[in-house]
């Protein structure tokens, strides 16, 4: 059975749903009995919702010797309830049924088994002065609850039941006892909010001049409205007299043939609810803190890169470049002695292995490509490599002290703004991956800095044109070696070419020798500038991959746990009813 639309705003069935995912998002961070409340409230009117929609379930409800039972024959026109001077008279509720056809369900659920026809025919004392007992009244199931002041706990546990189960609420006072404070606090004020499906009754005011009566109801109004309850309907009764009853039947009447207040009973509930699943810091919006987020971001980022040792792997990515660049383009007879000195990315661990030197063989790719006949790009062998632990020196205690100020700060600006409990929850969400975040950035300084270790292109190009260089100068040493022999064996001397006034063999031998080293200074100054623009794009991709971690593992948590915020807000509003 679908929830009727009221006539403005979002449908009831839209404001369940609201309540409910509000509630579940409540969970584990407010407290349970307020979450529970919330879940009991939606099952509650879920199930309300399923059973007839014909019948209005009114309750008169009171205090001991208020005359509910009395009124309830009355209305009834027959003598249903027990009416005496014991106290308490009735023990259990019990109904009245206007045409009650289908309604066994909805009393089997409200736990109602004492149920009675109200005869509107009978000739009642209560009913006399031309008050139709049952006319128009068709729907109508009229409950008599148990004092709500009972000297037996049972008593009073029945009666909170039945009011948080009922459509229409009519609380019957007498003259005597209409301040009472255990009505107003524990029943009336609470209930401020289901005004709409509410009714108060004076009753025996036969037992008073009409002065004093006006000034009870006057009184009562007063009261009703530091209640909240402004707007409430009072009626002064008499159900011994029969005065005032036809005025009360008449406003159930009109109740009745509405058949609204169920799902206006519904309403104030899932409000009421709604309203309970909010503390009171909740009503307003968070404050705009984006510029402090991005501040606290950017400090975030600072305080694990100094922890990861990025200056230092900035550092080491530098004079690695110009280690690998001297054994790559040096003079090929001194270059052996740079590769006796370790590389300081390699000090590291910086590098990775590739996978064929690991597996001792070519991977299946690179087989692939080969069958083929396509040759895999050297960048993308070099990229395929596998990365572990990095060997950068664990941060100190100053370090990790900053490190943790800075996820607090995160949490703190993120949950400005917020109610207690969702800015608790905030904070703890930025705590949350805390202890994953230093294997998270050793990861991403090892990963990113492995593109470190990449060798340029006119690396190669410098190492051939070296090589060719030393073939030149070994041939200069052959030649002049070969005269020498020549001229140790008396053997007679070759014509020897010359340039100008120096001989070729020399030439060769000396311009090989001075090329070489020329090459290697050229080169080696060309790798200090490549490393130091090598080391800035290493420092910026660490300072990224690093402001990544601290998004995944800080801000990440703490942007779900603002959106889950902003969706609870928005679901309390749709649950209030609110566009």
């Amino acid at each position: 059975m679908k929830l009727l639309r009221r006539k403005e705003g979002p449908s009831l069935d839209s404001r369940l749903a609201a309540l409910r995912e509000a509630a579940e998002l409540a969970e584990g961070r407010l407290p349970e009995q307020v979450v529970s409340g919330a879940r009991a409230v939606a099952d509650r009117a879920g199930v309300r919702r399923e059973l007839s929609i014909e019948h209005t379930v009114a309750a008169l409800a009171g205090a001991t010797g208020s005359g509910k039972s009395s009124l309830y024959n009355a209305l009834a026109g027959q003598d249903l309830a027990d009416v005496g001077v014991t106290r308490p008279t009735t023990s259990a509720a019990q109904a009245a049924l206007w045409d009650g056809d289908g309604a066994g369900p909805l009393l089997d659920w409200l736990d109602v088994p004492k149920r009675h026809a109200a005869d509107g025919h009978a000739d009642h004392a209560g009913t006399r002065a031309g008050t139709d007992a049952g006319a128009d009244l068709s729907g109508l199931v009229l409950l008599d609850l148990p004092d709500h002041d009972s000297i037996r706990l049972s008593h009073r546990l029945e009666v909170d039941r039945l009011v948080e189960q009922v459509d229409l609420l009519i609380w019957v006072v007498d003259p005597q006892k209409y301040a009472d404070a255990a009505l107003h606090e524990r029943y009336l004020r609470p209930l401020a909010g289901h005004r709409d499906v509410m009714l108060v009754v004076l009753n025996q005011v036969d037992r008073l001049p009409a002065p004093a009566v006006e000034r009870c109801l006057a009184d009562l109004r007063r009261l009703l409205d530091e209640d909240g309850l402004a707007g409430v309907p009072v009626l002064a009764v008499s159900a011994r007299t029969g005065e005032g009853v036809r005025e009360l039947r008449s406003l159930l009447r009109e109740r009745v043939a509405e058949r609204a207040s169920w799902s206006a009973r519904l309403a104030a509930d899932i409000t009421a609810a709604a309203d309970h699943l909010a503390p009171p810091e909740a009503r307003g919006e968070p404050v705009a803190a984006t510029k402090r987020m991005q501040g606290a971001e950017r400090a975030l980022t600072g305080a694990l890169s100094t922890a990861a040792g990025v200056p230092l792997v900035v550092q080491a990515v530098a004079k690695g470049h110009r280690h690998r660049a001297v054994v790559a383009t040096g003079w090929p007879l001194t270059r052996w002695v740079r590769r006796l000195r370790p590389d300081p990315l390699r000090r590291l661990r910086i590098g990775g292995i590739p996978h064929d030197r690991l597996n001792g063989k070519r991977g299946r790719q690179d087989r692939k490509l080969d069958r083929q006949g396509a040759k895999l790009d050297r960048r993308d062998r070099e990229d395929r490599q596998i990365v572990g632990r990095t060997s950068v020196p664990a941060a100190s205690a100053v370090q990790r002290a900053q490190v943790e100020t800075a996820i607090r700060d995160v949490g703190e600006v993120a949950a400005a703004g917020l109610p207690g409990p969702w800015a608790a929850s905030v904070r703890e969400a930025g705590r949350s991956r805390a202890g994953e975040l230093t294997d998270a950035v050793d990861r991403a300084v090892a990963t990113t800095s492995a593109g470190a270790t990449r060798r340029p292109q006119w690396w190669r190009a410098v190492n051939v044109l070296q090589w060719l260089v030393f073939a030149t100068m070994l041939a200069g040493v052959l030649w002049l070696g070969g005269l020498f022999a020549m001229d140790y064996l008396r053997l007679p001397q070759p014509p020897l070419p010359t340039v100008g006034v120096v001989p070729w063999p020399t030439a060769l031998l000396v311009g090989g020798a001075l090329a070489g080293v020329v090459i290697a200074l050229l080169s080696r100054l060309a790798a200090w500038a490549g490393g130091r623009r090598r080391a800035r794009r290493t420092a910026k991709a660490l300072r990224a991959a690093i402001g990544q971690v601290g998004r995944e593992h800080v801000l990440g948590p703490v942007e779900t746990e603002l959106a889950a915020y902003a969706r609870f807000a928005e679901t309390l509003d749709l649950a209030r009813g609110k566009t």
